[in-house]
């Protein structure tokens, strides 16, 4: 095998012609740039099957036609204008610069992590001219962050899991410009529990409000990417929620969510009472099981009906889809009581969203959180804790159910 040279090996006194920084800076940059056009001549040789100037050549249909100049910025010599060859058949598309690309892949890569961890394309800018000491537009940014969106298709529209043991369903509201107004929009966020352990984002879709008809679309969408069945669904109390699941997996036990529960009774009760109201109200959703609970919701119901009537009606008219968790060992009731899992998630979405006080388009927000949400799964590589205790439970109460 040739070996390559090394430093050591160049000629005697080498170093000794670059008077200054600026002569020894204008050698390197000539000698990348050369460099880097080499390769791409390589990559021409490659395409068209033969070397310049050989007899393999001839006839081939194709040939070289000359090159165009095309200014890279990059994060080692900064600016410089590279001869790109091309084929007489206009098919030749280097690999070492792909076509478009204007900024080294380095410095793209960069760029999105900064701007996927909550940076504005201002900040981001200031901060590549500091790291790397180069200039670009606020518009250069959205180009290179846009390229991600291809991946987001891709994601979004990826064949899932045909069992979900959990799912967790819940939408966050973010400000986005429409029609030349800024007004709230729902993102609907879906995690499913796969029969590894292993949260996974399903995806997310926006519209204008949270609503059961439209949970209804999104439900019939992860069904359409291979979603047959879904053993327990966790949701907030949003009226119809229930209705719209079971009218797509008629299958699921849906549990409304304990705390959004709790939640929404406090908005009746004044800030005076809560406290206790609260403590009263604990010795319902803890008891040991479904009977217990029931008895304690009376006496519960007995000392704050007269005075907190709307709180205490919620609880009656949601009763059965808030108790399911009771029917199930304790390990598993921690999982699916509450959609804790989901609202981590959301918060993180608006831990990197939250320097973007507005979107100035849906897709805008659509990039910033994909980019939250793949920041947020890279966590997400080890089975949620007791899985070997929770899996033989799911096992035994669904066995006709599950498929690993």
């Amino acid at each position: 095998m040739k070996k390559e040279k090394t430093i050591e090996q160049l000629p005697k006194g080498f170093f000794k012609q670059f008077k200054d920084k600026e002569s020894f800076r204008e050698f390197f940059n000539s000698l990348y740039k050369h460099g880097i056009e080499m390769m791409l001549q390589g990559e021409l040789d490659e395409h068209l099957g033969y070397l310049k100037h050989t007899k393999e050549g001839y006839n081939t249909g194709n040939s070289r036609n000359g090159s165009f100049q095309k200014t890279i910025t990059t994060e080692n010599v900064g600016d410089i204008v590279l001869n790109i060859p091309r084929d007489r058949n206009g098919e030749f598309e280097p690999a070492f610069i792909p076509k478009g690309q204007t900024i080294s892949s380095k410095i793209e890569d960069a760029i999105i992590g900064m701007y996927s961890r909550g940076m504005t394309t201002s900040d981001v800018r200031h901060q590549v001219m500091e790291i790397y000491g180069l200039e670009i537009s606020e518009t250069t940014v959205s180009n290179i962050t846009e390229r991600i969106m291809e991946s987001a298709k891709e994601w979004q529209q990826r064949t899932l899991e045909p069992v979900y043991l959990a799912m967790w369903m819940d939408g966050i509201n973010l400000k986005i410009r429409t029609d030349n107004k800024v007004i709230n929009k729902c993102v609907y966020v879906v995690v499913g529990l796969r029969p590894d352990g292993i949260k996974e984002v399903l995806g997310f879709w926006i519209d204008k409000t949270e609503s059961a008809a439209f949970w209804m679309s999104v439900l019939t969408d992860l069904k359409a990417r291979g979603v047959e069945d879904i053993l327990i669904a966790c949701t907030d109390n949003l009226k119809g929620f229930t209705q719209a699941i079971k009218a797509v997996f008629p299958e699921a036990i849906t549990q409304l969510c304990i705390v959004h529960q709790i939640r929404n009774s406090c908005k009746f009760v004044v800030h005076k009472d809560r406290v206790e109201f609260c403590k009263d109200l604990k010795t319902v959703y803890t008891a040991n099981n479904k009977e217990i609970a029931l008895e304690e919701f009376e006496k519960f119901k007995l000392k704050w009906y007269k005075k907190y009537k709307y709180a205490i009606t919620s609880w009656e008219t949601n009763w059965d889809n808030l108790t399911n968790y009771f029917e199930y060992p304790l390990e598993l009731r921690k999982i699916i009581y509450t959609t804790n899992t989901i609202e981590n998630l959301n918060r993180g979405i608006r831990k990197y969203t939250k320097t973007k006080t507005q979107f100035p388009n849906e897709n805008a927000a659509s990039k910033s959180v994909y980019l939250a949400i793949k920041n947020i799964e890279m966590a997400w590589t080890r089975p949620i804790k007791h899985w070997p205790i929770i899996l033989h439970q799911f096992l035994i109460i669904f066995a006709d159910r599950c498929r690993l």
